[in-house]
This record gives structure tokens, C-alpha cells and sequence, in this order.
């Protein structure tokens, strides 16, 4: 006899796919949760530090971004890397320094032509919001 599908229990499928994925998103909690408050605090100034830079461009792979634009890409990419940052420095230097693609400075372009690495200029940023003397070039 051909036993009809519809009958088929899906329930104890389903129960196992739900505590896979209850599964996997504790353990990306945890791994968020490694970072200390106050460090998150700090990559999350840096971010708003360059979403309200005006007058100012953010280069990324040769094409010109505006600091709205840079900012929502560093707080994407962050999150993408979220497992690797384990303080503000690593966030710079993993996150905001250079494309993970091609390699490429990230660099900061000012109104009157200057352009910075962002990843010296928000190290210095760090630095400034910590009390510390900016790095000298």
C-alpha cells in the first residue's frame, strides 16, 4: 500500500531545524558579547565620527562615498567581522583600514583635497578620545 504523504510527521524535522538555528544564534550572541561595552562604545563613536564628518568623502576601491554611505558600510562590515574584533584597534585595523577584496587603502578625502587613510585617521580619533596624543605621521 502507498502510505500518502500528507500523513507524514513534520513535526520532530521542524523541532530539530528550530534548535539548530536557536543553536546558532546563541553562539553568535555569545561571540558579540565578548566585545566590553565600553570598547563596542567606542567602535560605535568612531562610526558616527564618520557618518557626521562634513565636507569630507570616503574612498573605497577607487569610488568616492559620502560619510552616510561609509559609515552604514563600516557598521555592515563590522557586524560581517563581528567574530574578529575583539577591540576598538582591531576594529580599525580589520574593518577600516583596507578593502578585504582588493587589498586598497580605505582613505579619507577632505574638502580642500587632503586626503588621510582612515585608518590613521580614525586610530588618531581613538587616541584623541582616550586622552592620548594623535600618532605622528
Amino acid at each position: 500500500m502507498v502510505e500518502d504523504q500528507s500523513e507524514f510527521d513534520h513535526e520532530p524535522i521542524m523541532r530539530t531545524v528550530l534548535l539548530f538555528f536557536l543553536a546558532l544564534a546563541s553562539v553568535s550572541f555569545l561571540q558579540a558579547a565578548d566585545l566590553p561595552a565600553g570598547d563596542k562604545a567606542k567602535i560605535e563613536g568612531l562610526i558616527t565620527h564618520v557618518q557626521t564628518l562634513r565636507n569630507a568623502s570616503f574612498i573605497r576601491n577607487g569610488k568616492e562615498y559620502d560619510s552616510s554611505s561609509a559609515a552604514k558600510f563600516l557598521r555592515a562590515k563590522w557586524e560581517a567581522n563581528e567574530e574578529k574584533i575583539h577591540s576598538p584597534s582591531d576594529f580599525i585595523a580589520q574593518v577600516a583600514t583596507k578593502s578585504s577584496t582588493t587589498g586598497k587603502p580605505y582613505l579619507i578625502r577632505f574638502k580642500d583635497g587632503a586626503e588621510v587613510p582612515c585608518g590613521k585617521y580614525l586610530t588618531d580619533q581613538l587616541r584623541k578620545g582616550e586622552g592620548a596624543a594623535p600618532a605622528k605621521p
